[in-house]
């Protein structure tokens, strides 16, 4: 049974939606997350290049297919909003999602919006993708600038409502802006290790270490270049390295899978991050059928069952049960 702290799944769906097409998450999804043992995720609304030039109407859209996706595969498929409804969902065999929004560029300026989400189901959210916008700079953006006023309130507001605050994609001056101002455990969904890939996405070991006195989590990311920045190394064995330099750094109950796999994404969507077919997939982990070669992995370094057991679900579920 693994947890996935981070999919942009909703992406594909809104794409195929807008064209017509329905029954999505079945026909395009299931298989390959039925195959890796994946029970569960955030299923994160991102708004892609280049809607993001239209981040309130496209965040409509998204919300939108959601709506249509959740009825046509409901045989399937479950939006959950707290630990109790996941586990029931689970104990029925449904794969179970909560939404999360990968950044709240479709807000505007208009943190009451929030709760507009959360009465949706949003039960996850980042203030930020790569961009600048009004609440915080993401991790492309300018270096001297941080959270804003109205940013800080959106961070209070978003965990007085108990869902959870992900700090990946912040640049560094927004995240320890967050590590003054957070009132609570703080989770980054889909990050590495800065010291074994100095990627502006990854996470120092003092990010690390701040995270987990937060109680919180860090899900490892199995984007490549996040993996390592030497060809040779963009594979499962280095992610595998990765979880380890973390579980040292943060202790194992802090660690878990956000795998961020991207290989279904069109290009318009893809193009905005990566340069090329064969950044998308890791060797060894292509997508998420492939999730046992990262537990096996795991094991051949030395991690145990009971290790494996807390970062394949473990971990995640707690975070869920103590805020959701």
């Amino acid at each position: 049974m693994v947890f996935d702290s981070h999919s942009d799944i909703w992406s594909d769906v809104t794409v195929k939606f807008m064209r017509g097409e329905t029954d999505i998450f079945r026909r395009y999804h299931y298989e390959r997350l039925r195959e890796g043992g994946i029970e569960g995720s955030i299923l994160a609304m991102w708004i892609d290049p280049p809607y993001d030039k239209t981040p309130a109407l496209r965040l409509e859209q998204i919300m939108e297919a959601i709506e249509a996706e959740t009825v046509c595969c409901q045989d399937l498929l479950r939006i959950v909003h707290d630990y109790g409804e996941m586990t029931a969902a689970r104990e029925e065999g449904l794969f179970y999602a909560f939404i999360g929004c990968e950044g709240l560029s479709g807000i505007g300026e208009d943190i009451e919006k929030i709760d507009m989400l959360y009465e949706f189901g949003v039960r996850h959210a980042s203030l930020t993708w790569n961009e600048r916008n009004a609440l915080a700079a993401g991790a492309r953006a300018e270096t001297d600038r941080g959270l804003t006023e109205l940013g800080i309130r959106a961070l209070h507001k978003i965990q007085d409502r108990h869902m959870i605050f992900d700090v990946s994609h912040l640049n560094d001056r927004s995240f320890w802006d967050v590590m003054r101002h957070a009132t609570g455990q703080v989770a980054a969904t889909h990050s590495d290790s800065r010291r074994l890939c100095p990627a502006a996405r990854n996470l120092t070991d003092e990010m690390i270490k701040a995270v987990a006195e937060t109680g919180g989590m860090i899900g490892v990311n199995a984007y490549p270049d996040f993996v390592s920045d030497k060809r040779e190394e963009k594979t499962v064995d280095m992610l595998a390295g990765h979880i380890g330099h973390i579980a040292d750094i943060a202790g194992i109950d802090h660690v878990g899978f956000g795998f961020d796999f991207c290989e279904f994404l069109e290009d318009e969507a893809s193009y905005s991050f990566c340069t090329d077919e064969e950044s998308k997939v890791l060797h060894g982990l292509k997508d998420a059928s492939e999730t046992p070669n990262i537990l096996q992995a795991m094991q051949k370094i030395g991690f145990t069952k009971q290790d494996i057991r807390k970062v394949s679900y473990e971990n995640w579920h707690r975070m869920i049960r103590e805020i959701l």
